[in-house]
């Protein structure tokens, strides 16, 4: 019987090295978190993971970061659709800004956030006497957390525009379908796997923010706090074992996210493979 070769030379090493790093730089550390975790019993870590405090900073973290996932998902579409299928004076510039919260430090997109819509500064100045208080708000977090998130749903969605053909759309207009039809039952279809593909990673994204959020949220404890500042502020007071909990429940969250997000990918791929 003859043995299957592989293109790859030492397919087996590299295999090898590749569980290897991947053992060493990813699942070893999750194991000590979990190893952490629970060092101080489950009594310790339910205490602290249902604590009130925390659990606002859950809504906070899960809930806004859903909302921004969502209103990403529907601009997202419109500026990928924008950037596939038409060509005007600045598109690249915007594609390049569009790709900016990929590179930018988080620090700094927090700063310049707050630099925009506290009180006394550009925007915050023209919406307060309308009543409006932006930053230090959960109005403030949620804009943070778009503003991560958007690249990811324009690049998920923008390559799948691309591929679709005119010419399909064409067709169905000549056979009398309306805009909304086409839109509905032609254009939509194919792009609603990765649709789905960029939300869940700008959701995941927004969730384990961090830097971008904190300047311009306020940290206002039960209305503003994210679950990422909770770790921080249980390592500031010494509380190792504390910190892990939290972190271990954001890591199980992210699992799922993880998890879901490929399972989407998956279905996109066969999705496409089969139109």
């Amino acid at each position: 019987m003859s043995r299957k070769r592989h293109i790859l030379p030492g397919f087996n090493l590299s295999l090898g090295w590749s569980v290897t790093w991947l053992s060493l730089i990813v699942l070893l550390p999750f194991v000590a978190l979990i190893g952490k975790t629970f060092s101080g019993g489950w009594s310790h870590y339910w205490e602290t993971v249902s604590d009130p405090q925390v659990l606002a900073s859950y809504r906070v973290s899960f809930g806004i970061s859903m909302i921004a996932a969502l209103i990403n998902g529907f601009f997202g579409l419109l500026a990928a659709w924008i950037f596939a299928r038409y060509d005007f004076p600045g598109r690249r510039l915007m594609e390049a800004a569009t790709d900016l919260p990929f590179a930018l430090p988080t620090a700094v997109a927090g700063i310049a956030l707050c630099a925009l819509y506290s009180p006394n500064e550009w925007l915050g100045k023209l919406f307060a006497p309308l009543g409006i208080k932006i930053a230090f708000t959960p109005l403030g977090v949620l804009i943070a957390m778009i503003f991560i998130g958007f690249p990811f749903v324009v690049r998920a969605v923008q390559p799948v525009i691309s591929e679709l053909s005119a010419d399909v759309e064409e067709a169905a207009a000549c056979l009398g379908a309306s805009r909304w039809q086409t839109l509905r039952h032609v254009v939509f279809p194919p792009l609603l796997p990765s649709l789905l593909t960029g939300i869940i990673m700008a959701y995941g994204r927004a969730v384990g923010e961090y830097g971008s959020i904190i300047f311009i949220s306020g940290n206002i404890p039960f209305k503003t706090e994210i679950t990422p500042l909770m770790i921080v502020s249980k390592l500031d007071q010494y509380d190792y074992t504390g910190a892990a909990a939290i972190g271990f429940t954001m890591l199980a969250a992210s699992l799922v996210i993880v998890i879901i997000g490929n399972s989407l990918q998956s279905w996109s791929n066969r999705f496409r493979n089969r139109v």
